[in-house]
């Protein structure tokens, strides 16, 4: 019974509990059992807040009884990365720079998930200050992909992946510099949403990159992710990079019956078959999700683009670059409270010039117009989520600088984009696919990415654990 009820999809519990045939303290202590039982194993949990999570519950329950019904959420356990402030409840970032520090405000996302009601389980695993993993030197140990605990989990929103997949929250929060939400989820099996730049606010969230940071989801499904977006989406005054755009009721256009018959879908294979070769499997499932996209009834064909390494060694400078400004002073005086391969990857920023960081601001600009511009031509794109699925042991110290991401360009860009799961790997392993969608126009790339969950077959596949 414990399983049944965190394997239910947020919109389900949601139902259930609005009805009342589901009651949120009971919810969230199969969360609690499960989470006492499986996160040594899995170590999706840096700090399990038993406590506040049951008084969330015994409030909700209350007010939902009393015909205080708040929305969706209402009632709902969620988890947050351990970057996200929270008051009164330590934040860590998984360093041992910030151990013992608890903040005395909480995030205005954390501020806007209470006001709607939801139970907070606790705080989630992350590479330390949501870039330097994965690495086996810092205060708390990795978590591990629920499918298989040799394999890689993607980063940096580790713990929120591993959390969704393995049915330790019903949904999570992570941020999204290069990919940290949507990497996890294509590697552990969840839907993981990165909304436009501005959409969310960053407010008491340690930033790693001014430009690049996004707050994102990681949830079960793209109608969850829609329930999510909704409550933490709109303008916030503490955050002067949100933008003032209105902020629909995503999961309201999920509910109607249809297809995606008159969808422009630009496929940029050349990302995953010329710039970067993506592995047979891989391939193998992107075709497969072409052909259930055309069966939606869209129109799909490729989409030329700037080679993959363009928008790579862009993010790369400006990464390098804005992180090393934001941790320099602790990084001269003491190195040592770092984590090695934080340690070695920051640093580098040292070595760039003010000229580099220039340059990639203007190439910044010129592939910011060239994929607003194609959208013109497209409603969506689409293109892999990885390579290849991974094992830890693939991961190096230095595959920052060597490695290809295929999530890299909506970062640069600022453009929606979400991971869903297109299949598995002989060895058992997630693969993932990404959608991306105009500025600000969610709701379209929400519609794509549910129609094409369901009709795929792959939504009801959950980790054997």
């Amino acid at each position: 019974m414990t399983q049944e009820l965190c394997f239910l999809s947020l919109r389900e519990a949601g139902e259930r509990l609005r009805e009342r045939k589901l009651s949120p303290v009971e919810l969230t202590e199969a969360f609690l059992g499960r989470i006492e039982r499986l996160n040594p194993v899995l170590h999706a949990y840096v700090t399990v807040c038993a406590e506040r999570a049951r008084e969330d519950a015994l409030r909700a329950e209350d007010e939902i009884a009393a015909g205080d019904y708040r929305g969706p959420l209402h009632g709902i356990p969620i988890a947050l990365k351990d970057v996200i402030a929270t008051k009164g409840i330590r934040t860590t970032a998984c360093s041992r720079r910030l151990l013992d520090f608890v903040p005395d405000a909480d995030a205005t996302v954390v501020r806007r998930l209470t006001d709607a009601g939801a139970v907070l389980l606790g705080k989630l695993t992350t590479f330390e200050f949501a870039t330097g993993g994965p690495s086996t030197d810092l205060p708390f140990p990795l978590a591990r992909n629920p499918w298989h605990l040799d394999a890689y989990t993607g980063g940096s929103s580790t713990g929120s992946g591993v959390a969704v997949a393995a049915g330790l929250s019903m949904a999570a929060l992570g941020t999204d510099a290069g990919g940290s939400v949507r990497l996890p989820a294509s590697h552990c099996s969840a839907v993981g949403l990165k909304p436009s730049y501005g959409r969310v606010s960053k407010a008491g969230i340690f930033p790693l990159t001014q430009h690049l940071d996004h707050v994102g989801t990681l949830t079960w499904s793209a109608e969850d992710a829609a329930l999510m977006l909704s409550v933490l989406a709109g303008q916030d005054c503490a955050d002067p990079t949100t933008a003032g755009e209105p902020v629909p009721n995503y999961a309201l256009p999920l509910k109607q019956a249809g297809d995606l018959k008159g969808l422009r879908v630009g496929v940029i294979d050349a990302w995953y078959e010329r710039d970067a070769e993506a592995n047979p499997e891989v391939r193998r499932s992107m075709k497969d999700a072409v052909d259930v996209l055309k069966s939606l009834g869209a129109k799909v064909e490729p989409i030329e683009l700037s080679p993959l390494d363009d928008y790579q060694s862009c993010l790369l400078v400006m990464i390098l670059s804005e992180a090393y400004a934001n941790f320099e002073s602790d990084l001269r005086k003491t190195p040592e409270i770092f984590g090695q391969v934080f340690r070695d990857r920051i640093m580098m920023g040292a070595f760039l010039r003010a000229s580099d960081y220039a340059l990639a601001l203007r190439l910044r600009q010129r592939l910011i117009v060239e994929m607003t511009t194609a959208f013109v031509r497209c409603d969506i794109m689409m293109t892999a989520g990885m390579l290849t699925p991974l094992w830890f042991a693939d991961i190096k110290r230095h595959s920052m600088y060597r490695g290809r991401y295929l999530t890299a360009a909506w970062n640069i860009t600022g453009h929606p984009a979400i991971a869903v799961r297109a299949g598995f790997s002989s060895a058992g392993l997630p693969i993932g696919l990404q959608m991306a969608g105009r500025q600000f126009d969610e709701a379209t790339l929400l519609r794509a990415a549910h129609r094409y969950e369901q009709a795929s077959g792959w939504l009801d596949r959950r980790p054997p654990i």
